[in-house]
């Protein structure tokens, strides 16, 4: 059953990940606990894992603490001029190459940036942008919406009964947020930080951009130096361990301390006026927090279009490697997506007769992705493909399995409620009509799903156009992608240059999106 073919193929790809990785630590000369400790001693290794921890725990804290005020803000301004493209503003971050998004903050934050420029012209001194600092921002500045969004959906649970049961006690804004609002975004909170911990945790591009040395390295960099770099696969296996026993710990834990969801709704009306909507206190705090946030978000993405435009755009364009590398992405794009929804589409539409458990098993099989870091399922096929990892295919077809991976769970969530509901609608019609298989998808199950299945496609293209860790993982020169050739001027400090390919970068991955989106979604019949 396809179901059961795609869980099967998803755990080899993934057993064949950790199991090389498993072997060459545990076949190391002083076995796994020896080595660990011995890695623990090393004062750099020390360092790395304390710098992973430390900045993840830091930029998850500022994404969640930045974000709560953000999604209250926006809960509370159901309706106002702008809101539809503050939304869709908040949802660039997602889409956003994380080299492009490292160069507009370079470009808004770095020494020659707008608000040097200001600071200076007040008599103050920018802080440098690599290190720490950068990273946090970074961070923030992608996880930041993402959490905002999310607590938003969360808060848009609440239903109107409560509203108006709280309006008719004469709620002040300060039990609204002790009664109804705070055990909304507590309840979702714990699963929201892990996510953006584990990003964090697991975050590379970044890091290997704005790191600034060896004093801001986290395991992933680590684990990539010494497999590219040191080429020392016993060493990168056990960085490897500790990166996925960490990214399980912080799993096991968010399981264990998440409040179980309970159902809010008591009666029908969902929708009422809050009572603190009107307070002119609540409208002021709320018009200032969603202008910050606009242009916290807006601004470097601002940023990088002058800069763009601004810089060498005829020398960029006419310049053979930036096509080359365009149709490196768009081939990888064409391996990637396709091999993502088949997954995703095989753990969701073949599991529908399972018991319900069962169904949970097989889709949760999809997320193990996020808790088994990629770059750790990189190294374990690195090492079990070594001789053949230099070979153009082979480089391609292993960039585009992990970059479906990683795709994945973005995939899932894209789909899941609207398979789930199209199962509820439509199971017991199609069972007794016996409406089954390809006529079942043909007839029944695409017409309901095409638009999730154009956002899903869209949004694994849009990451798979962004993402460097594979590139940078069995990229050879020959398939080099646009990732990788953004990366290549940066680290050249040829930024004027940069500057335009991340504008390209920016203008092909949204004119993806909107455009699969827009056009796979579409529906002539409507």
């Amino acid at each position: 059953m396809p179901a059961l073919a795609c869980a099967l193929i998803l755990l080899a790809a993934l057993g064949a990940g950790i199991g090389p990785v498993l072997a060459l630590g545990m076949g190391s000369e002083r076995g796994v606990g020896a080595s660990l400790s011995a890695l623990w001693g090393d004062a750099y290794l020390r360092q790395v894992i304390l710098f992973t921890l430390g900045q993840a725990a830091l930029s998850t804290l500022l994404a969640v603490v930045g974000a709560v005020p953000v999604a209250r803000a926006l809960a509370r301004r159901q309706a106002f001029l702008g809101r539809g493209l503050l939304l869709h503003l908040l949802a660039v971050p997602l889409l956003l190459p994380a080299l492009v998004g490292v160069l507009a903050l370079v470009t808004l934050y770095g020494q020659k940036g707008w608000i040097a420029g200001i600071v200076r012209a007040l008599g103050g001194e920018m802080p440098p942008l690599y290190g720490l600092g950068g990273i946090l921002l970074a961070h923030t500045f992608f996880n930041l919406p993402l959490a905002a969004r999310l607590l938003l959906r969360a808060l848009e649970t609440v239903p109107g009964e409560s509203w108006r049961l709280s309006a008719q006690l004469g709620f002040s804004p300060g039990h609204v947020w002790r009664f109804i609002d705070r055990p909304v975004i507590l309840r979702a909170l714990p699963a929201i930080a892990a996510l953006v911990f584990l990003l964090c945790a697991g975050s590379f591009t970044i890091v290997l951009a704005l790191g600034g040395g060896p004093g801001a390295t986290t395991l992933e960099v680590a684990l990539y130096e010494a497999l590219r770099l040191d080429f020392d696969p016993t060493r990168a296996a056990l960085l490897a361990l500790l990166q996925t026993g960490l990214c399980l710990t912080i799993g096991a834990l968010v399981l264990r301390f998440t409040p179980p969801t309970v159902p809010l709704s008591l009666g029908p009306g969902r929708w009422a006026t809050r009572p603190d909507v009107a307070l002119l206190r609540t409208r002021l705090t709320d018009g200032a927090t969603i202008l910050l946030a606009a242009l916290f978000v807006g601004l470097p993405i601002v940023g990088i279009i002058v800069a763009g435009l601004r810089g060498p755009m005829a020398r960029v364009l006419l310049d053979p490697d930036l096509w080359v590398a365009l149709a490196n992405s768009l081939k990888l794009i064409g391996f990637t997506t396709p091999l993502t929804l088949l997954l995703a589409g095989g753990l969701l539409l073949g599991a529908r007769r399972l018991p319900e458990r069962a169904r949970q098993r097989l889709a949760g099989l999809g997320i193990l992705p996020l808790a088994l870091p990629p770059i750790v399922i990189g190294t374990g096929w690195f090492i079990l493909f070594r001789p053949l990892v230099l070979a153009p295919w082979v480089a391609i077809a292993l960039t585009a399995a992990l970059t479906a991976l990683m795709a994945l769970p973005y995939a899932l969530r894209a789909l899941a409620p609207a398979v789930i509901e199209a199962a509820a609608r439509h199971d017991r019609l199609c069972r007794a009509l016996g409406v089954t298989g390809w006529q079942r998808f043909r007839l029944i199950d695409f017409p309901s799903l095409r638009r999730p299945l154009a956002t899903a496609t869209a949004l694994t293209a849009a990451l798979s156009l962004g993402d460097l860790g594979a590139v940078a993982l069995f990229g050879a020169t020959e398939t080099a992608a646009l990732p990788a050739l953004l990366f290549s001027r940066m680290g050249s400090y040829r930024f004027d240059e940069a500057a335009v390919i991340a504008l390209f970068f920016l203008l092909v991955g949204l004119g993806l999106f909107w455009g699969i989106e827009k056009g796979f979604g579409y529906d002539r019949r409507a």
